[in-house]
C-alpha cells in the first residue's frame, strides 16, 4: 500500500483520470459544513488569506480548545506541545483532530439529505444538525484512493453486502475543501499545484487526516525547499505528533531545528529575543554544538532565567528542567564553582543535580583519551561533546603547599588558531589562585618591531577586587617529535584588576612558520599550551 510515485521518481501517473467518469467506478460526495476559524478567513488558509502567524495562532487555538473539550469529558491534564511527549499524551491529542467524516451508501442521496442513515467508519464524529453549506461530487477510482491511503481502504472495505454500493460521502469544514481537492489531486498525479506555505501546510494535515504518507512527505519536501523563518522553523516544530506525520516531515522539522541552530549561534547577541521562544525552539537552539556562549556557565545560566519567566509555578518549573533543559546542558564543561551552585539551585531537585555534578566531575578527572571517546560517541556527545565557547575550557591542576601554585593547560585547535589572523583573540575561561581569577588569551598580533605577525600568548587577572598580587608564571608549549612541554617565557608581575602580562611572539617565528603543515607546535591538529602560576610572597 502507498506506493510513491512522487514526480520525477520514475513511478506511474494516473492525471488523466482524476474526476473522469470513465476512469472511475464510484463517486465521491463531500459535504462540506461550516467550520471553526480553525485558518485565517472564512474561506480557510487554503484561500491565501493570513500569513503563517495567523495560520499558527487559530490552529493553536482550536486544538486548545479540543484538548479543553477533552480534560471536561476525561479529566485528562492539559499537554499542547507533542513533538516529544508520552505515546498517550500523542494518543489524547489524536483523539481530539477533527476527523472526517466517512460513509459508503447503497444510493446517491439528495443533495442537501444529512446522511445520518449510512454506515460510518467513525459515526461518534458525525456532527448533528451541522448545516450543510454546498456539496461537491467527484468521480473516483477506489483502488487508486485506497492504494495510497490506508483510510480509503477501510472506507472502500466497510460494509461492502451489494456489488451495486458505488457512493461513498465526506463530510469536512470549508476550511479543509481546497486542501482535500489538492490531496485527491495529489493521489493521482503525484504533484501539486501550490507551493503556498499556508496552502501546504493545510495539505500537510489533510493529508495526515486521511493516511496519505507520500503527500505528507511530498509537502514536507516542497516546505523545506522555501526559504524559513524563525515563525514558520518554530509553526514546523509545533505540528501534530502523529506517527506517520512525526516519520514523514522529519526532513523538515530537522531543518527547521538546523535553521534555528544557526540563526541563533550566538546566543548573547540574541539573549533578549530567545527568552520568547518556546519550548522546542529552544531544545534546538542549545542542542547545537555549534553555539558560541562564553562558557556553559553561561547555558545553565540562561536556561534558568528562561525556566522562570516561561513557568512562573515552581513544579511546572521544576518538571520541565528535569524532563527537557537539564539535559541540554553540558555539566562536564562547566566551572567547578559553577558546579557548586547546581547542588544548592532550589528549582532543580536534589537527586538530579548531585548525579548531574557527580557524573561531570567524574568526566573532568577522567583520562584525555577516554574524554574524547565519549565526547565522539553519538549516544553520549550531548552531553560531553565542548561547543563553540568563547571562553576555551581548561584542565587545571591546584596545589596549597609549600605555597599557592596552579598549572593550567589550554588546548586549541589548528582551525581555531588560523581564525585568529590577521588580529584575533581567543581568551580561556576563569581559573583561580590564592582567591584571585585569573584567565589566559591567545592573539595574533604584530611583532614588537611590526615586522610580520606572530602568535603570543598573556596572563591577565580579572577586575574583581582590588588586591594586588605578585606572581611568578611560566609559559610552555609540547613540541614534535618529543611531544614534551618545552618552556618558552617564564616572568614575575604584580597584577592588580583587569591587567595582563605576556609575551607578543611565543615562538620566536613569523606567523606563516607557525602554522606551516610541518610546524613543531600542532600535534595531530591541536596546540597544547600550559601556564604555571605560583605565588611565593606571604
Amino acid at each position: 500500500m502507498d506506493p510513491d510515485f512522487s514526480p520525477g521518481g520514475g513511478g506511474p501517473s494516473f492525471e488523466f483520470a482524476f474526476n473522469e467518469v470513465n476512469f472511475s467506478d464510484r463517486e465521491l460526495r463531500i459535504e462540506v459544513v461550516a467550520g471553526d476559524d480553525d485558518a485565517p478567513g472564512s474561506s480557510g488558509a487554503g484561500a491565501g488569506g493570513g500569513g503563517l502567524a495567523d495560520w499558527a495562532r487559530h490552529r493553536k487555538r482550536r486544538r486548545e480548545e479540543l484538548l479543553k473539550e477533552k480534560e471536561s469529558t476525561t479529566h485528562m491534564s492539559d499537554q499542547t506541545n507533542c513533538n516529544e511527549v508520552e505515546a498517550e499524551e500523542c494518543d489524547a491529542y489524536e483523539e481530539n483532530q477533527e476527523e472526517p467524516v466517512a460513509m459508503i451508501e447503497e444510493s446517491p442521496p439528495d443533495v442537501g439529505q444529512d446522511g445520518d442513515d449510512a454506515q460510518g467508519i467513525d459515526s461518534s464524529w458525525t456532527v448533528v444538525g451541522t448545516p450543510i453549506l454546498r456539496v461537491k461530487t467527484i468521480y473516483i477510482s477506489s483502488a487508486i484512493l485506497a492504494a495510497k491511503s490506508p483510510f480509503f481502504f477501510k472506507l472502500f472495505s466497510n460494509g461492502m453486502k451489494e456489488s451495486d454500493q458505488r457512493h461513498a460521502t465526506l463530510r469536512i469544514t470549508d476550511s479543509e475543501e481546497t486542501a482535500l481537492m489538492e490531496l485527491l489531486s495529489f493521489m493521482y498525479s503525484g504533484k501539486l499545484t501550490t507551493t503556498e506555505p499556508n496552502l501546504l501546510l493545510d495539505i500537510l494535515m489533510a493529508a495526515d487526516k486521511f493516511e496519505v504518507v507520500s503527500c505528507m512527505r511530498y509537502c514536507s519536501q516542497l516546505l523545506t525547499s522555501l526559504p524559513m523563518t524563525t515563525e514558520s522553523a518554530l509553526l514546523y516544530l509545533d505540528l501534530p505528533c502523529s506517527i506517520s506525520m512525526a516519520a514523514a516531515v522529519q526532513p523538515l522539522t530537522d531543518a527547521a531545528k538546523d535553521f534555528l541552530a544557526v540563526k541563533y549561534k550566538d546566543l548573547t547577541k540574541f539573549q533578549e529575543e530567545v527568552m520568547n521562544i518556546p519550548l522546542a525552539g529552544i531544545e534546538a537552539i542549545l542542542s547545537s554544538n555549534d553555539l558560541q556562549v562564553a562558557s556553559e556557565d553561561t547555558i545553565y545560566d540562561f536556561l534558568l532565567r528562561w525556566a522562570r519567566a516561561q513557568y512562573p509555578k515552581s513544579e511546572e518549573r521544576r518538571e520541565i528542567l528535569s524532563s527537557r533543559l537539564l539535559p541540554l546542558v553540558r555539566f562536564s564543561h562547566m566551572t567547578c564553582r559553577k558546579l557548586r551552585k547546581v547542588l544548592t539551585c532550589t528549582d532543580i531537585d536534589h537527586e538530579q543535580a548531585t548525579k548531574c555534578v557527580t557524573e561531570a566531575l567524574l568526566y573532568k578527572a577522567d583520562a584525555p583519551h577516554r574524554q574524547r571517546a565519549l565526547a565522539a560517541d553519538a549516544v553520549t556527545c550531548r552531553k560531553f561533546a565542548e561547543r563553540a565557547y568563547k571562553y576555551r575550557p581548561l584542565k587545571v591542576v591546584e596545589f596549597d603547599r609549600p605555597y599557592p601554585q596552579c598549572i593550567a593547560y589550554l588546548d586549541l585547535k589548528r582551525e581555531e588558531c588560523s581564525r585568529l589572523f590577521p588580529s584575533g583573540r581567543i581568551y580561556s575561561q576563569a581559573f583561580h589562585l590564592a582567591g584571585q581569577g585569573f584567565f589566559l588569551s591567545a592573539h595574533c598580533n604584530m611583532e614588537q618591531q611590526s615586522t610580520f605577525y606572530c602568535f603570543g600568548l598573556f596572563l591577565g587577572m580579572q577586575e574583581k577586587g582590588s588586591m594586588s598580587v605578585t606572581v611568578d608564571y611560566e609559559f610552555a608549549a609540547r613540541t614534535r617529535p618529543s611531544g614534551e612541554f618545552v618552556s618558552k617565557y617564564k616572568g614575575n608581575y604584580t597584577f592588580t584588576g583587569g591587567k595582563a602580562v605576556g609575551y607578543r611572539n611565543l615562538f620566536a617565528i613569523p606567523w606563516q612558520t607557525f602554522m606551516a603543515d610541518d610546524s613543531l607546535f600542532f600535534i595531530d591538529g591541536m596546540l597544547h599550551l600550559r601556564a604555571e602560576l605560583t605565588i611565593k610572597q606571604p
